[in-house]
C-alpha cells in the first residue's frame, strides 16, 4: 500500500527573521510617517500663529468689514470682496449643484455600460485633476470671448462651476454607488418606477456623501485666485458687485493687498486670511455635520 504523499513542512526559524525584518521597516516606516504629518503640522501652526499675530487686531478695528478697497491700509474693507465671493457660493450653488448631481445620476443609474459611458467616465475623472489655472483660461475664451460676457461676475461663476463640476459628479457618483443595491430591487418589487426608486430611495440615501462632496468642491472654488484673476477679476473695487459688473472675491483682495509695497497693508491682508479661513472652515464644518447627522438616520 501506498504511503501517503508527505507535506514538506517549513521550519519556523527559516520565517522568524523575515518577520523580524519585516516588523523592522514597518516600525521605521511609520517613524517617517510621523515625522512627516509632525512636520507638516508644525509649518501649518507656525504659519496661523503669524497670520493670527499681524492680522487679528485688524480685525476689530472699524471699517474693516463695512468699508470699500482703499489705496490706504487704515481705510482698505473687505465689504466689495466679501459680497462678491458670498455671490459666487451662491451662483456656484445653483449652477453646478443641479448639472452635476444630474449628471451622476444619469451616469450611475440610466447610461448604459458600454464603451461611450466608460470614456466619458475616464474623461470625467482626468478632468477633476486639471490645474484650475486651465479652467481659468478656458472661461476667458468661451465665457468672456465667445459668449461676450466679459469680465463679469456671471463669467466668473461659470469658470468656478467648470472648475468643481467634475469634482462634484465624481462624489456624487460614489455616493449613490454605495447605495445598497437591495433597496432598488424591493422598490421594484414593489412596483416602483426606476424614478421613484431614485428619488425616493437612491438619492435621500446617498444625500451625507452628495452634500458632503458639494460643500467641500464649492469650498475649493471660493478659495481659488488663478481662474478668478485670468478671467477678469479686480482687487479694487469700490462698487458692490453685479451679475453683469466687474467683481471682486476674498482671494483676490489677499493678493492685491499682499502685492502692494506698503508694509502696513501686511496686518490687513493677514486679516483677510483669518475671514477666508473662517469661510473655508464653516463650510466644510458644515459638512462634516450634514454628513454625520444624515448618517444617523440610517
Amino acid at each position: 500500500m501506498a504511503s501517503p504523499p508527505q507535506i514538506s513542512s517549513t521550519p519556523q526559524s527559516i520565517f522568524r527573521p523575515n518577520a523580524k525584518h519585516r516588523e523592522a521597516i514597518s516600525k521605521i516606516f511609520r517613524i517617517i510617517c510621523a515625522i512627516g504629518l509632525g512636520i507638516g503640522l508644525v509649518v501649518l501652526g507656525l504659519l496661523l500663529v503669524d497670520v493670527f499675530q499681524d492680522g487679528f487686531a485688524r480685525l476689530w478695528q472699524p471699517g474693516f468689514f463695512t468699508g470699500n478697497a482703499s489705496r490706504f491700509a487704515q481705510k482698505a474693507g473687505l465689504r466689495t470682496a466679501l459680497l462678491g465671493s458670498v455671490w459666487l457660493l451662491i451662483l456656484l450653488l445653483l449652477i453646478s449643484v443641479p448639472i452635476g448631481v444630474g449628471a451622476a445620476v444619469y451616469l450611475e443609474e440610466y447610461a448604459p455600460k458600454n464603451r461611450l459611458s466608460q470614456f466619458i467616465e475616464i474623461n470625467i475623472a482626468n478632468l477633476a485633476g486639471v490645474p484650475s489655472i486651465v479652467y481659468g483660461l478656458l472661461g476667458l475664451g468661451i465665457f468672456n470671448e465667445l459668449f461676450g460676457l466679459g469680465p463679469t461676475l456671471l463669467s466668473g461663476a461659470l469658470t468656478l462651476s467648470l472648475l468643481i463640476l467634475p469634482l462634484i459628479i465624481v462624489a456624487s457618483r460614489e455616493a449613490i454607488r454605495g447605495v445598497p443595491q437591495s433597496m432598488r430591487e424591493a422598490s421594484y418589487g414593489l412596483g416602483a418606477t426606476k424614478w421613484q426608486t431614485v428619488s425616493n430611495h437612491v438619492l435621500p440615501y446617498a444625500i451625507p456623501g452628495i452634500v458632503t462632496g458639494v460643500i467641500i468642491s464649492v469650498s475649493r472654488a471660493v478659495g481659488e485666485t488663478a481662474p478668478l484673476i485670468v478671467v477678469g477679476a479686480v482687487g479694487y473695487l469700490t462698487s458692490n458687485p453685479g451679475l453683469l459688473r466687474r467683481f471682486s472675491a476674498l482671494p483676490i483682495q489677499i493678493f492685491d493687498w499682499i502685492s502692494r509695497p506698503q508694509a502696513a497693508f501686511t496686518n490687513t491682508a493677514a486679516a483677510g486670511i483669518i475671514v477666508l479661513l473662517a469661510l473655508l472652515f464653516v463650510m466644510n464644518g458644515t459638512a462634516i455635520y450634514i454628513r454625520n447627522r444624515f448618517s444617523t438616520f440610517r
